[in-house]
Parts: C-alpha cells; structure tokens; sequence
C-alpha cells in the first residue's frame, strides 16, 4: 500500500466507529443473562453497553464473581454468530478510502478482542484501508484503551501526528492520554455531551463528514 504522507496516524475505534455492533453484541449479552438465570436489563442500559469493555459491563449486571463465566458464555455465542450481526455504517468505505488516498496511515483500536475485531476488518471490507488492527487480548489484557493506545504507539513509533476517532468517551480519554488528537464521532453511541465532556476538539456528525473533520483538526 503506497504512503504520500507516513507521519500521520489515524486510529479508529471499531464498534459505534466504523460498524454498528448493536445486534450482535445485545444478543450475546442476553444469551450469557439467559445461562445465568439473570433478568435482561433496558434497552437504554444495553446501548450503554457498547463500546466499554466487557470486563467493566458484565460486573454490573452478574456481579464480579460471575463476570468471567459471563464473558465466555457472550464470546461462545460471538464467534458462532455475534459478529456477523454486524453492519457497516454508511459511507464508512468511502471515508476509510478517501483517507487512505490522502496518505494518512490507518489503524483500528478497539476493546474487542483482537482476533474478533481482523475478523470483522475484513470480513466487512476494510482491510485494504487499514494498516492494522488492535484489540486486547482474550484474557482482558490492554482492555483499557488508553492501555491499548500506548500499546499501538510503541509499536508504531514514526509519526508527527496522531489522532483517535471513536464514538465513546473512553476512546478520547485515551487518547488525550497519550497526546493524541481526540475526535469523536456523533452517530454512534455516545452522545455529543458525552464527547464534549470528555475533551473531544472536533466531532463528525456522520461518516461522510470524517474526512472533511480529520483534515481539518490535523491542520490545526
């Protein structure tokens, strides 16, 4: 993959980013309350669930000791079905495209486990965009994503400039943590109060304004 421009990076969150999990995820956290004997919670607490990372989510809803036996019983359920109970958000092609084009370096850094996430990269169309792809580990190593962006930056050193794009305040607390350049996006899951508070320059109203909002605060 040619490079105009090495010196750029640009790291994406993936679920509420680049893909719309909703689905896939809500049905596998109901299957994993199902096996417990655990009431489902509301539809509003289920979107809260997207994006953090599971070992912060699943304690609040079975308790901490139940938490591990919860994950595997979700990840049983995500490798079988889950992640192709996905989508991509529209235009998100066009926009991984366009920045590509331009010569920034693309990566995507999520909570999901990394295995699960090249999966979805690819399986979805995006890999010819993206240089690589970061997740943690199955055992909830790198889970935090200011964590995994250290992570990412140690091992992608060669850049002037950084930034994270991600839809949860997480993603711009972690990037702020490692003087990235923290912009979120507003058709996901968080909401622009959220964003805001959480220190983002810059929010995209939908994937067609990520270009036009990237090349702009990379300017700046």
């Amino acid at each position: 993959m040619t490079r105009v421009n090495q010196q750029c990076h640009i790291y994406f969150d993936l679920d509420g980013t680049l893909t719309d999990p909703y689905e896939g995820i809500t049905r596998c956290i109901l299957y994993a309350l199902d096996e417990l004997g655990f009431a489902h919670p509301s539809d509003e607490y289920l979107h809260s669930c997207i994006g953090p990372p599971l070992y912060e989510t699943f304690p609040q809803m079975v308790g901490k000791d139940l938490t591990l036996k919860a994950i595997s019983l979700y990840r049983a359920r995500f490798v079988d079905a889950g992640w192709r109970e996905n989508r991509l958000y529209e235009g998100i092609l066009d926009a991984l495209e366009t920045l590509s084009a331009a010569g920034y370096t693309l990566f995507v850094a999520t909570s999901k486990p990394r295995v699960h996430a090249k999966r979805i990269v690819e399986h979805f169309g995006m890999g010819p965009f993206i240089e690589e792809v970061y997740g943690c580990e199955l055992d909830g190593t790198r889970s935090n994503k200011a964590e995994l962006l250290k992570y990412a930056i140690d091992e992608n050193p060669d850049a002037e400039k950084r930034m994270m794009v991600g839809d949860r305040k997480h993603d711009l607390i972690g990037a702020i943590a490692n003087d990235m350049r923290p912009i979120g996006v507003a058709y996901g899951y968080g909401s622009v109060e959220e964003l805001s508070n959480a220190g983002a320059i810059a929010i995209a109203s939908s994937p067609a304004s990520l270009p036009t909002v990237v090349f702009k605060s990379l300017a700046g």
